[in-house]
C-alpha cells in the first residue's frame, strides 16, 4: 500500500517547529531508518511519520523505495520527493502513455530496477524503448496481459541487457521473432514467464533455451509446444523450475526419446498438470537426471498407478506432490508408500479412489507431513482422521471441506494430536461444538473455515474464541446456529481478526458488527443475505475498521444511503463492494464512489438508482477499474460515455440477471 499522493504535502510547506520537533534531529539517520522499516505495511503511519518533523519528512523522502500510485499523472509532481526509487508498480494505471514513460525515465535513470506494467496500456515501444536505454539497473518488467503488444515491442525490449525477470503472461500476439530477439539480448534472464502466449512454438523456446544460459525459472503454460523444444530446456543448468501446465502437444511418445539425451539438471520443481497424455513413461523420461527434484504437480492427469509412483521411489528429495483429481488406485498408493522421500506437502483434494485404507497406508510412511489437502474426499471415515493425526502430529494445515461421511466424534482426535496447526478447513462437515473446544486447544491456528456447519453454535464459537487468539480468518458462511452472542465472543477473543463470513446467516444482527467493529486490524467482510443488519451496523464497522479493504453486503435490504456516507468518510481503503439488493439510491452510490481506492464494484438491483446518479458515481469514481450492472442500464448510458470510461480504464462489466425478489426483514 501507498499513500495518496494528494493528501502529500509540498517538499516546500513550511513547518511549524516545536521544542519536541527539534528534539527529533538528534536521532541517526540510521535509527530513523529502522523504524520507517517497521512502519513498510502501515501507509498512514509513514504519512503521519512524515509529518512530525522536517528531519522525518525528508527521511522519509529518502527511504522510500518503492511506489504504488493511483494516477499516473501524479509522477512528474511527486517523483522530486521520492529520489530513490527502485519498484515501481503501475497495476493500478491503465492508462501509461509514452511520455509518462520518459518522465520515469529521468526521475529515477538511476535507481529503478523494477517496474510493473501488467495492467497498464496505451504505451508503444517508443516508451518502452526509452525506459530500458534509459534505466540501465532495470533487472524485472511485467508485461502480461499485453495483449495488444508484438514483436517490435519484443525487439526494444531487447536492449534491457541486464533484465533478470520477465512476465509476459497473455501478450498473444508475441511469435517466436519477438520471443528470439529477447532471447538473443536478454542473456541474463533468470526467470521467463510465456503462458497463453499462444503464438509462440517450439522454435521460439528453442531460441530462449539456447541463448538465456542463466534460466532458473521457465512457465510456458499453456503453449503450442511439443516435446521438440525440451532437449534444451532439460540441459540448462541452473534451471529449477519448469511449467508445463496443459501442454497438450507433448505426450509419452514424444517424451521417449528425451531420456537417452538427459543429462544430470538442477530441476527442483515440475508441474505437468493437465497434461492427461503424459503416463508413467513420459513422465520418467521427463525427469530422468532430475535428482534435486523436490515438488511435482501431476493434478488432473493420469491415473496414480503402481508404474506412475515407481518412477518416482528414488527421488529422495521429493517434498511436495500435488495429485488433485486424479484416480488413486491402491496399489499405487502403496508404490507412494515405498518411495524413499518422506513427503512435506501431499494434495489429494477431489482424487477418485481415496479410502481409509488409502489414507492409513500414506501418512504411516510419510509421518513428516506439514501440509494435507483431502478436500472432497467423500469415501473416508473416522478411520482416516484417526491415521491422520496419531501419524502426523506435526501437521500445520489440514483442509478436509466436504469429507461428509467422518462423524462428529472424529474432529475431537484433531485438537487432541495436532497443536501445530496453522489452517484448518472443515467446511461442510459434521462438526459440533465437542469438536470446537477440542480445537480450541491448537493456539496457533490462524485460519479457520467452518462453514455450511450446521451443528455449531455460539457455545463452539466462544471455545474458539478463548483458545485461538491468533485468528485471522474466519469462515462462517451458511453456519445457520451463529448468532451475535457468538460473533461477540469472537471479535473480543481474536484482536488479529482480519476476515470474517458470515453471509447467509439469518440470525445476525447489527449487534455482531458492533461487536466487530473493535477489530481494528478487520480487512474483508462478508455478510450478504443477513437481512437483520442496516446502516447502524454498517456505520460501526466504517467507523471502527478503517483498513477495511473488501466488502459484500449484497441481500442486506435493510442497509441503504446511511450506511454508504460513513464508509465514505472512514473507509478510505476500501477497494471492492458488492451493493446489489441493498436499498442504497443515487445520494450512496454518489459518496461511496468519492473513495479514492475503491476499484471493483457490484450493483445489480439497486432499485434507487437512476441512470443519471449511475452516471455521476462513474465519473467521480476516478479510480474504478471494474463496475459489474444490469444490462438493463447499457441502453440508458450513451456510447460515447461507455466509451470514454473504457479509455480511462473502468470496464463495465453488463450481467443479464433477473430480480430475485427478497422478503425485507424488520429491524428489531
Amino acid at each position: 500500500m501507498f499513500p495518496n499522493f494528494e493528501s502529500i504535502p509540498s517538499p516546500n510547506k513550511k513547518f511549524k517547529t516545536t521544542p519536541m520537533d527539534r528534539s527529533f534531529d538528534h536521532l541517526t539517520e540510521e535509527i530513523i531508518f529502522a523504524i520507517l522499516d517497521h512502519l513498510h505495511d502501515d501507509p498512514f503511519s509513514r504519512k503521519s511519520f512524515s509529518l512530525v518533523s522536517k528531519s522525518f519528512y525528508a527521511a522519509e523522502s529518502l527511504h522510500r523505495k518503492s511506489l504504488r500510485p493511483l494516477h499516473s499523472d501524479r509522477i512528474p509532481t511527486v517523483s522530486p520527493r521520492y529520489p530513490s526509487i527502485s519498484k515501481l508498480d503501475l497495476t493500478l494505471c491503465p492508462h501509461v502513455e509514452d511520455s509518462f514513460l520518459i518522465s520515469v525515465s529521468s526521475a529515477w535513470k538511476t535507481t529503478l530496477r523494477s517496474i510493473d506494467l501488467s495492467r497498464s496500456r496505451s504505451f508503444s515501444n517508443v516508451g518502452l524503448s526509452n525506459l530500458v536505454t534509459s534505466c540501465t539497473g532495470l533487472v524485472e518488467i511485467n508485461l502480461s496481459n499485453g495483449v495488444a503488444l508484438t514483436d517490435a515491442v519484443m525487439k526494444v525490449l531487447a536492449e534491457a541487457k541486464n533484465l533478470e525477470k520477465l512476465w509476459l503472461s497473455r501478450c498473444k500476439s508475441i511469435t517466436d521473432m519477438g520471443i528470439g530477439c529477447v532471447a538473443v539480448g536478454c542473456k541474463k534472464l533468470k526467470l521467463l514467464c510465456l503462458n497463453w502466449c499462444l503464438h509462440i512454438t517450439d522454435l521460439g523456446v528453442g531460441l530462449i533455451a539456447t541463448k538465456c544460459k542463466e534460466l532458473r525459472s521457465l512457465d510456458l503454460s499453456f503453449l503450442t509446444i511439443t516435446e521438440k523444444c525440451l532437449p534444451p530446456i532439460l540441459q540448462l543448468q541452473h534451471l529449477e523450475e519448469l511449467i508445463l501446465e496443459e501442454c497438450h502437444g507433448i505426450d509419452d511418445e514424444g517424451l521417449e526419446a528425451l531420456k537417452r539425451n538427459c543429462k544430470r539438471n538442477s530441476l527442483k520443481l515440475l508441474n505437468l498438470s493437465r497434461c492427461p497424455s503424459i503416463s508413467h513413461s513420459g513422465l520418467s523420461s521427463l525427469i530422468n537426471g532430475s535428482e534435486d527434484l523436490q515438488k511435482l504437480n501431476l493434478s488432473y492427469g493420469s491415473s496414480i498407478t503402481t508404474d506412475m509412483a515407481k518412477c518416482l521411489h528414488s527421488f529422495s528429495g521429493l517434498q511436495s506432490i500435488k495429485l488433485d483429481c486424479c484416480s488413486l488406485t491402491t496399489s499405487g498408493v502403496k508404490a507412494i508408500a515405498n518411495w524413499r522421500a518422506s513427503l512435506k506437502e501431499l494434495s489429494l483434494s477431489k482424487c477418485v479412489g481415496v479410502t481409509d485404507e488409502c489414507l492409513s497406508i500414506l501418512v504411516q510412511k510419510h509421518k513428516q507431513l506439514r501440509k494435507l489437502d483431502i478436500t472432497c474426499c467423500r469415501k473416508i471415515t473416522y478411520g482416516s482422521i484417526n491415521s491422520i493425526t496419531s501419524s502426523c502430529s506435526f501437521l500445520v494445515s489440514l483442509k478436509m471441506e466436504s469429507c461428509t461421511l467422518v462423524p462428529r466424534e472424529a474432529y475431537v482426535l484433531i485438537g487432541q494430536r495436532c497443536p501445530y496447526l496453522e489452517e484448518l478447513d472443515l467446511t461442510d462437515n459434521e462438526i459440533d461444538n465437542e469438536g470446537l473446544k477440542s480445537i480450541s486447544k491448537c493456539s496457533r491456528l490462524s485460519v479457520l473455515k467452518l462453514g455450511i456447519c450446521l451443528n455449531i453454535n455460539d457455545d463452539g464459537l466462544s471455545h474458539i474464541a478463548s483458545g485461538c487468539r491468533k485468528i485471522k480468518e474466519l469462515d462462517l458462511y451458511r453456519s445457520t446456529g451463529i448468532t451475535d452472542r457468538g460473533i461477540a465472543a469472537i471479535a473480543g477473543g481474536c484482536p488479529a481478526l482480519e476476515m470474517i463470513n458470515i453471509a447467509y446467516n439469518d440470525k445476525i444482527t447489527d449487534s455482531s458488527l458492533i461487536s466487530l467493529s473493535k477489530c481494528l486490524s478487520l480487512k474483508a467482510l462478508e455478510i450478504r443475505g443477513c437481512c437483520c443488519i442496516s446502516s447502524v451496523g454498517l456505520s460501526a464497522i466504517a467507523v471502527g475498521c478503517k483498513q477495511l479493504t473488501v466488502l459484500d453486503i449484497k441481500n442486506c435490504v435493510n442497509v441503504n444511503d446511511d450506511g454508504m456516507i460513513p464508509l465514505a468518510q472512514f473507509s478510505h481503503n476500501l477497494k471492492q463492494i458488492n451493493l446489489s439488493y441493498c436499498s442504497v439510491t443515487d445520494v450512496g452510490l454518489l459518496s461511496l464512489a468519492s473513495i479514492n481506492c475503491l476499484r471493483n464494484m457490484t450493483i445489480l438491483h439497486l432499485a434507487g438508482l437512476t441512470p443519471d446518479g449511475l452516471t455521476a458515481a462513474l465519473l467521480v469514481g476516478s479510480g474504478l477499474r471494474k463496475v459489474k450492472l444490469h444490462l438493463s442500464f447499457k441502453s440508458l448510458l450513451p456510447p460515447s460515455f461507455r466509451k470514454y470510461m473504457e479509455t480511462r480504464g473502468c470496464v463495465l462489466y453488463w450481467r443479464d440477471k433477473a430480480f430475485q425478489k427478497k422478503k425485507k426483514n424488520p429491524i428489531s
